[in-house]
């Protein structure tokens, strides 16, 4: 089974590269893992709905039938610890997929299509990041349930 991370491309930040990276390393010890940044024309803010839906749509061209879906959404399923999202995250491992795709969307969220395609959504947090955060604390979770999962010590009770 490989792990993929799909986001949108909004600048760049060394330091958010930088972490990046080190996750990438770190995660592919333990399963195949892929980063794909998505880079989509700048557009202004009062074509918001034409940018929701050119990312959706270069979001969707990399998803396969056979993937399993998460999408990073504010309105998504919310964990009261990482050790409740490591044991989804097991469930999910669990089903054998060809690979599990996570996506952080554009700053304007995703079309409904995404949505729909989605198999599970998580929420972040009540709080808004911005995609570089969202990026480094999506894949420090996944880091941390697969730590969890493995017994590895790196999440302390």
């Amino acid at each position: 089974m490989q792990l993929k991370l799909l986001y949108i491309q909004s600048g760049n930040e060394k330091w958010a590269t930088v972490a990046t990276e080190l996750y990438f390393k770190k995660l592919n010890q333990y399963y195949p893992f892929k980063i794909q940044a998505i880079k989509t024309k700048s557009l202004p803010r009062s074509k918001k709905n034409e940018k929701i839906k050119l990312e959706s749509s270069l979001i969707l061209k990399r998803i396969e039938k056979e993937d399993y879906v998460i999408i990073f959404d504010e309105k998504g399923n919310n964990f009261s610890s990482s050790i409740v999202f490591s044991e989804k995250f097991q469930n999910i491992i669990d089903l054998n997929k060809r690979s599990v795709v996570f996506v952080i969307g554009g700053s304007y969220g995703f079309l409904s299509d995404v949505k729909s395609r989605a198999d599970y959504s998580i929420s972040l947090g009540k709080l808004t990041y911005n995609h570089h955060v969202a990026r480094v604390v999506a894949l420090e979770q996944i880091y941390r349930a697969i730590c969890i999962q493995k017994k590895i010590p790196y999440h302390n009770e």
